[in-house]
């Protein structure tokens, strides 16, 4: 720990002991500091190191909003009727479900939908949702044998003889969660004899495989969740075996496989909060520094993964999974628990408004394999080599050509939902993904609080918190500060509030709350343009937490002829797409208008019709670049751009809701000819 930040810690723990009743305390911390434990929610046991946030019980938030109608066009769409349409699904045949284990499915598809499926109805409170999970669940449960294996037997010797553990890391997810929304105590004994069966493996069990030893890190964590919960000392030292035989993401990149990548880098931080060893904290930053470094220079916060990254395809035209994004997503909501640094929820909200919406459909009926952040036209045919591997890779389809992205993408918005809101370590709370909600916890001296959160953010500034309580409380609130915020400001009851915030940085409110009493955080929103010197120097335009993409006009195209109730899409442009941007060059933030729609957000926000924020800009285009043989964008010319084509007003639109998009523009040179 650095001396200027032991000291503001040390000043801060002064400031909390000079609290007085009813009177607004704030603060700015860089993180909540873990001297003390949550009264009311789990957290690390000793030895493990204290948890700066606490997840709070699965249904205390109510999601609003947006967010709530993805969440409810998942349940409508092709997560929620995924049983109709994939065969691993087929609760008969599923190894998962026989009491003995046997059948004709049993990897990890049904672990992956299930992971997010049984979320959402829990997230939705939808009855229907939640009795089919749990239908699953207790088959599963049931198929425990006595060794304390359970689940599909095949799994037991799938690796010449070796069992492959990887599927069952997403089941004790599964499991976690269902404890965690039901309290059935069978979770935690089914999850218990299971570990002990996995003690009684030499280390090397632990590197076996291809995924198992890439994704242990998962598996560790499901240990540190069951230890916190039961206390019991062996756990720990079953978490020191498996790190001791998985792949060594506590050292390097490790894997270049874009999902193994988005779920693994975070493994050496997880184990951190076991080891204490201060390399193994900082590696999650290390290895996503090295990720975007290479492969992730272009806006929307993921990078080129394709199947897997390889060394010369950096350019914008290549993308990442559906896997890999929603993965990511859960990568930053742990590191933000584990770690108490709020850029990983920043980075979180990066690639969910502007990267996930785009994986899907609007109507969440269909996704495709590879999100690109230049990527015109989405037809079935085979891109590589420049998107890595063969197939169909970038066209809208809700069956098994994307088998694993096809239940993977579950959990992406029932586990943000899930997070939008935290437990401190001083019984408070923290608003630390912002969205329309509601949350229900208790915090300071057990009093139950219900907080009401309305916004239009990412595409509004402000923040209103209404504070619901039978009497008054006392407790700390927290508010996250955006990377992109230089300004945050904060009013209680109409009054200023006294605060100099940084960005990314948590400002902290601790006083008497009242039924009714109101906070605004309002957080100005500025136009920048972001320069990309490792990508041909081209530039991205933010608009706070938006990034932005060319408006290209959509034709959506039926293809196949399957199931008639979940179509097949294509997506061609019917407008051009190969534009350099003319930029101011002293002021380039000057070069775009802001407009903004009046009325209410849309209820689907990502898509070009209902988009509430464009940006109006100029640009020329570039007759050079152009789709290749495979219509695939063309590799990005280098910036500056001369062009002898006349200036034209364009329209960018949020990344997140184009389906086609450019999103990386070349730069017009300024000697460039006008018309």
């Amino acid at each position: 720990m650095s001396p200027a930040i032991l000291i503001r810690r040390v000043a801060t723990l002064c400031f909390f002991t000079s609290l007085t009743a009813g009177f607004a305390q704030n603060i700015v911390v860089e993180r909540p500091v873990s001297t003390s434990t949550n009264s009311f929610y789990v957290g690390n046991r000793l030895p493990l190191e204290a948890s700066p946030f606490y997840k709070l019980p699965i249904g205390s938030i109510t999601p609003g909003g947006w967010l709530r109608h993805q969440l409810e066009l998942e349940r409508d769409g092709m997560t929620g009727h995924l049983e109709q349409i994939s065969p691993w699904l087929d609760f008969v045949k599923s190894s998962w479900a026989d009491p003995q284990g046997r059948g004709k499915f049993g990897w990890e598809e049904l672990p992956y939908w299930l992971k997010g499926y049984g979320d959402l109805g829990y997230v939705l409170k939808d009855k229907a949702i939640i009795a089919e999970a749990k239908k699953w669940i207790t088959a599963v449960l049931a198929t425990q044998r006595e060794d304390g294996w359970f689940g599909p037997r095949e799994l037991l010797t799938s690796l010449d003889g070796k069992p492959d553990l990887w599927p069952h890391m997403i089941m004790l997810n599964v499991l976690q969660s269902y404890y965690e929304a039901e309290g059935d105590p069978r979770a935690l004994e089914v999850m218990g004899r299971y570990f002990k069966w996995e003690n009684t493996l030499p280390v090397s069990a632990f590197g076996e495989g291809y995924w198992p030893k890439i994704r242990c890190g998962d598996n560790i964590e499901s240990v540190f969740w069951l230890y916190n919960r039961t206390g019991e000392a062996w756990l720990l030292e079953l978490a020191t075996k498996m790190h001791a035989g998985m792949a060594r993401w506590d050292e390097d990149v490790i894997n270049w496989h874009n999902v193994n990548v988005a779920q693994g880098f975070r493994a050496g931080t997880i184990f951190w909060m076991l080891s204490h060893d201060p390399r193994h904290l900082d590696s999650a930053e290390r290895n996503y520094q090295k990720i975007i470094g290479m492969y992730g220079q272009f806006p929307g916060g993921g990078f080129v993964g394709d199947e897997n990254s390889r060394p010369g395809y950096t350019d914008p035209r290549g993308g990442i999974e559906t896997c890999g994004i929603v993965e990511l997503m859960h990568t930053f909501e742990m590191l933000t628990k584990i770690t108490g640094q709020p850029v990983w929820a920043d980075r979180c909200e990066e690639i969910a408004f502007n990267s996930f919406p785009a994986a899907l459909t609007p109507d969440e009926k269909a996704l495709h394999y590879i999100t690109c952040a230049n990527q015109i036209q989405l037809d079935p045919g085979n891109k590589s080599p420049e998107i890595q591997n063969g197939g169909t890779m970038v066209s809208y389809s809700p069956y098994e050509v994307y088998r694993c992205c096809q239940h993977n993408v579950s959990h992406g918005w029932p586990y943000y939902a899930e997070e939008l809101w935290l437990a401190t370590p001083d019984n408070g709370l923290c608003a630390s993904l912002y969205s329309a909600c509601q949350v229900s916890a208790k915090a300071g001296d057990a009093a139950a609080v219900k907080i009401t959160e309305e916004t239009d953010y990412p595409f509004g500034n402000t923040v209103k918190f209404t504070i619901g309580t039978s009497g008054s409380a006392k407790f700390p609130f927290y508010l996250r500060v955006p990377r992109w915020c230089d300004s945050a400001a904060v009013n209680i009851n109409g009054d200023v509030a006294s605060v100099q915030s940084k960005p990314l940085e948590f400002i902290r409110i601790e006083r008497q709350w009242h039924d009714g009493d109101v906070v605004t955080l309002r957080m100005p929103m500025k136009l920048a343009v972001r320069h990309w010197p490792k990508n041909k120097d081209a530039v991205s335009v933010n608009y706070g937490a938006l990034s932005f993409s060319l408006a290209i006009q959509e034709r959506f195209a039926k293809y196949g002829n399957r199931l008639p109730a979940w179509p097949e899409w294509e997506v061609f442009p019917q407008s051009p797409w190969n534009y350099g941007l003319v930029l101011n060059a002293q002021n380039p933030a000057s070069s775009f208008k802001l407009i903004e729609s009046s009325g209410p957000l849309a209820a689907q926000p990502f898509t070009p019709e209902t988009a509430p924020i464009k940006l109006e800009a100029t640009g020329r285009r570039i007759p050079s670049w152009q789709a290749d043989s495979n219509n695939v964008a063309g590799i990005l010319p280098s910036s500056p751009v001369a062009s002898d084509q006349p200036e034209e007003k364009i329209t960018l639109i949020p990344m997140g809701a184009a389906r086609l998009r450019v999103s990386m523009f070349p730069v017009i040179g300024s000697g460039s000819e006008t018309h």
